[in-house]
């Protein structure tokens, strides 16, 4: 692939100020895409989001990042308000997005089970972590298709991880949250595949990323996914980056509806 196949389309990133997010902006950028980034920072965050989009930038490329909750109603119209009229701006360009990734990482990290009531899960943060973490994925498709911003030859991933099929302590609604975005995945693939969009989830391993950090026990999970890996390290940033931005060439039309597994061998010698 040619940074000419990619050069002038634009990309929806959610969950872009850090993480798989921010390395996939930044390799998307370097073979020509503009993109539109939603995060949600504040204080000294706001600052490298600042210096990630001037790196992105340095490109040649455009970087229109709106820091909003991805997960609110009235947000999400006003986003892709905002990114129609910035395609609409330009008549001989792109009208839809090329690409678009979910890689929003908040939920709740507490057990199902303690002694201590206040100490476990809750009815409200469970029902939380599936909205944003798996049901916001089909509500910013669906309206993203109303609103003709997805086209044949548009491409959606989401992102989820071993956890969808593994446990580990803390991670029960997160894992509940990546169980469903897979279904979501699967489904709007379904639907919109006679369309020629393609829906598929990438499944990325164990990655020393911030929302990493912030489960209890990271450690742990670090020291596993070393001692597991055939390669002897942890999955990275780019290493996601590069496989979105393989399977982003216009050619590569025929993959649909998959939970893609980049890990370097990380689940099969689980």
């Amino acid at each position: 692939m040619s940074q000419a196949d990619l050069k002038g389309k634009w990309a929806l990133i959610l969950g872009a100020s850090s993480g798989f997010g921010a390395a996939t902006a930044l390799e998307l950028a370097r073979n020509g895409v503009n993109i539109f980034g939603l995060h949600l920072d504040r204080g000294p965050a706001l600052e490298n989001v600042k210096k990630l989009v001037a790196e992105i930038e340095s490109h040649g490329v455009r970087a229109i990042y709106l820091n909003t909750n991805i997960a609110n109603d009235e947000k999400r119209a006003d986003a892709i308000s905002k990114i129609k009229s910035t395609l609409a701006e330009n008549a001989a360009g792109p009208q839809t997005v090329h690409v678009v990734m979910h890689s929003v990482a908040f939920g709740s990290l507490l057990p199902f089970i303690s002694d201590d009531p206040s100490k476990r899960l809750s009815k409200a943060q469970m029902e939380m972590t599936l909205d944003v973490m798996a049901n916001s994925l089909v509500y910013w498709v669906q309206d993203l298709w109303s609103a003709g911003l997805l086209g044949r030859g548009s491409r959606v991933f989401s992102m989820t991880s071993a956890g969808s099929v593994q446990v580990f302590e803390t991670y029960g609604a997160v894992s509940a949250a990546k169980s469903a975005l897979e279904s979501h995945t699967r489904q709007l693939a379904l639907e919109l595949g006679r369309h020629g969009v393609l829906v598929n989830c990438i499944m990325a391993g164990v990655t020393d990323t911030p929302a990493l950090r912030k489960i209890p026990g990271n450690d742990k999970l670090i020291e596993g996914a070393l001692r597991r890996n055939p390669s002897g390290r942890l999955t990275t940033t780019d290493d996601i980056a590069k496989t979105i931005r393989a399977l982003s060439d216009p050619d590569v039309a025929w993959i649909n509806g998959a939970v893609i597994v980049v890990d370097g061998g990380e689940l099969i010698s689980g």
